[in-house]
């Protein structure tokens, strides 16, 4: 075929490692404020900016871009009415993220468990304070999204001598990964069970505010959640009530409803939260790894190969992989 044409949208950070794209396509590099005059006649497009916010409006009403790819896991600010009706293809950046998101919600949990904040804090007092903690293996855990973040942190924890169950659409006994998969209208029951909940479901119609007073007051008193998914899925000010009140022990949050987390949010303040710049997928490569599979996705889509990662737009995630 013909060299496409693919419009980078970035915000004056550029891809490491391009020239894998460089070669396979005429491709352009445009800002936010450059872009609707980019994407007509394009063939692809490129969201290396994938915060930006600026795709709706600068979508064309005819003549746009048959594929959209983000250089991100999660979709939900990216599936406007206009992209998820068309015909254009969108796909993610699914995998790249697994394994570090797992090693982190591992982190998190064995920072709860040996009360690590608190021993940086008595450090910092030069504070000789002596406690007892807790241990980590046969502590249930519940992770709420059964994708491939998941996937990887189920394996994990298990393997971390935790017992893992995991929460999604279907149920299905004997998973390999989750041992057994509750389906989501189960979620306040299973709550119930856990000593940690991890949330790493996508942000859609179906999951936003899935933690909300209800279901926090489902938990165990002892209970910690960890949200490592989108900050959608969290009521925040019912999670801060449920934190001063007790109903909880603790959360760590990686993604908050606002981002940055504004100076001013109490959850900053409380002891019992650990909070983090929505990091945990961000280990050093990262940005080259984003790279290396939009390169990978552009030479099967030049090869006339299907693409990997297709996101199904109604659902807001990947179902499957062609192979």
């Amino acid at each position: 075929m013909q060299q496409p044409t693919v419009v980078v949208l970035h915000d004056g950070d550029l891809p490491p490692g391009r020239e894998a794209y460089e070669r396979l396509a005429d491709v352009r590099y445009v800002r936010a404020d450059e872009l609707a005059a980019a994407l007509p006649g394009a063939d692809a497009l490129f969201l290396w900016d994938f915060w930006s916010t600026a795709l709706a409006a600068a979508w064309p009403a005819e003549g746009g871009p048959s594929w959209v790819h983000i250089a991100s896991a999660g979709v939900d600010r990216l599936l406007f009415p206009a992209l998820v009706d068309g015909d254009a293809i969108v796909t993610n950046s699914r995998g790249v993220f697994d394994a570090p998101i797992a090693e982190y919600v591992l982190g998190l949990v064995l920072a709860f468990a040996k009360d690590l904040p608190a021993t940086v804090r008595h450090q910092d007092g030069r504070d000789w304070r002596h406690r007892e903690t807790e241990r980590i293996g046969g502590r249930s855990v519940l992770v709420v999204g059964t994708g491939p973040i998941g996937r990887a942190t189920a394996r994990l924890l298990r393997a971390a001598g935790m017992r893992v169950r995991g929460l999604g659409r279907t149920a299905r006994p004997g998973d390999p990964d989750f041992g057994e998969v509750l389906p989501s209208p189960a979620l306040h029951a299973e709550l119930a069970q856990a000593d940690y909940v991890v949330l790493a479901a996508p942000l859609t119609d179906a999951t936003r505010g899935m933690i909300d007073a209800a279901a926090l007051a489902a938990m165990r008193p002892g209970a910690r959640l960890i949200n490592v998914g989108r900050g959608g899925l969290v009521v925040q000010d019912d999670l801060a009530a449920a934190l001063r009140a007790g109903t909880i022990a603790g959360a760590a949050l990686d993604v908050f409803a606002v981002e940055p987390l504004p100076k001013d949010d109490p959850l900053w303040e409380l002891p019992n939260v650990l909070v983090s710049p929505h990091m945990s997928g961000d280990a050093r490569g990262w940005r080259e790894e984003l790279t290396a599979l939009f390169a990978a996705n552009l030479e099967r889509r030049v090869a006339g190969r299907p693409l990997r990662n297709v996101v199904d737009k109604r659902l807001g995630y990947v179902r499957e992989d062609p192979s």
